[in-house]
């Protein structure tokens, strides 16, 4: 095993995209991870289904299953619990996004689990927090994260329709969210000798992902206004289309600083005088002189030459990438945004997690288990001889 959190035990009871997030980080990261599903399956096994694939993969399951270990469990069956609980007895962190009431009724509540293992470190996310009216409605990020915290409707701006999320968005930040929390709780544990309850909620880091914004209103009284292509305020931090209708984006956002690379950049030295453009003022009173400028300009030639150019004066600036254009990017491969997972007698390819640990080194090391991949092997750490597993299927405990 490698990485920052080899030897610690996790168990996780989580379904679709934010807690096994969660679970998939603390995974890679080295962590022996124990994931509970149902006879069924964490429903996410289906995604390449909903995506309309019949394929023998399943990238976005992928992604944050790797690494772990699978055992089927009813925990509706009074047998199936006592196995949980003895996963969770044995573990350093459970974690979990299931609602919660489903959890107090199963008796896996904080509360209850705490009572037993004061130590255990307890790591949850709901839709919408622990506490309040609504602690126990459903919620998937494109809900409390995209559209009640604030962010399609201000990306969205007046009069228009809101924007669509793209898939486990807020599911994903949310995750990076409780496994840092988690590994906090553990640092204080390791001071205290006790575990504590780490909660986060999708609409939590909705709220925090725009709290430039929710702050400033909050503080201030008015919202920040919200700009378009056409009325930014600075156009050195505005995207703007080459040629061949590629679009790339300036950021300028010292506009003072940055004003007269671009001047030089785009062949318009004389701007850097010129009392409609000298100054920040002066640019934001004729931004509907200087934006269509500007337009005709960056249409002259294709973005790779514009990037030479902004390059060479020093001119901040960055691509808009298509996924394809990403996943050819010679610097996302340079700056370690992938990884091989083994695979068999082959490995592959897939998405890094977003943090390096220079000298404990992180490695995803499997693929996604099978559903109940582990059952077996789980249940005899547990203690369990084959007669007794065999007796646990035959009952439906197990599978």
């Amino acid at each position: 095993m490698s990485g920052p959190l080899a030897g610690l035990r996790v168990v996780e009871l989580g379904v679709w995209v934010a807690g096994p997030a969660a679970g998939g980080l603390l995974a890679d990261w080295g962590a022996d991870l124990v994931k509970i599903e149902p006879p069924e399956g964490d429903p996410a096994r289906g995604f390449l289904a909903m995506l309309g694939a019949d394929l023998p993969f399943n990238p976005p399951f992928e992604l944050d299953n790797r690494s772990k270990r699978s055992i089927v469990v009813d925990l509706s069956q009074p047998d199936g619990l006592a196995l949980g609980l003895d996963l969770i007895a044995r573990a350093d962190v459970f974690l979990t996004n299931i609602r919660l009431d489903a959890l107090e009724r199963l008796g896996l509540d904080a509360a209850s689990l705490h009572a037993r293992w004061p130590e255990l470190v307890y790591g949850i996310i709901t839709g919408y927090g622990r506490d309040g009216p609504e602690r126990t409605r459903a919620a998937y990020d494109i809900g409390a994260f995209w559209a009640r915290s604030g962010i399609a409707g201000l990306l969205a701006g007046p009069g228009r329709e809101p924007p669509f999320q793209r898939g486990g968005m807020g599911d994903h930040g949310a995750g990076m969210t409780l496994a840092a929390g988690i590994c906090a709780a553990l640092v204080a544990r390791g001071r205290t000798g006790k575990g504590q309850v780490v909660a986060t909620s999708l609409l939590r880091h909705g709220m925090y992902t725009i709290g430039f914004d929710l702050n400033t209103a909050l503080r201030l009284g008015v919202p920040i206004g919200t700009a378009t292509h056409a009325t930014m305020t600075n156009p050195a931090i505005n995207c703007y289309q080459d040629r061949d209708g590629r679009w790339f984006w300036l950021i300028g956002l010292e506009g003072d600083r940055h004003w007269p690379d671009l001047c030089r950049a785009v062949g318009r030295p004389e701007w850097v005088d010129d009392e409609r453009f000298a100054t920040a003022a002066a640019r934001r009173k004729n931004v509907d002189v200087l934006i269509p400028e500007l337009d005709a300009l960056f249409a002259t030639a294709t973005r790779e030459e514009w990037g030479e150019a902004l390059d060479r004066e020093g001119m901040w600036w960055a691509p808009v990438q298509t996924t394809d254009e990403v996943l050819a990017d010679p610097q996302a491969w340079a700056g370690g945004g992938f990884m091989d997972v083994p695979d068999g007698d082959t490995t592959a390819t897939m998405i890094n997690t977003p943090v390096d640990f220079v000298e404990t080194p992180a490695a995803a090391r499997a693929m996604p288990p099978l559903l109940g991949q582990h059952t077996d092997e789980i249940l005899a750490e547990l203690g369990k001889d084959a007669a007794a597993i065999a007796a646990l299927r035959a009952d439906r405990v197990v599978a």
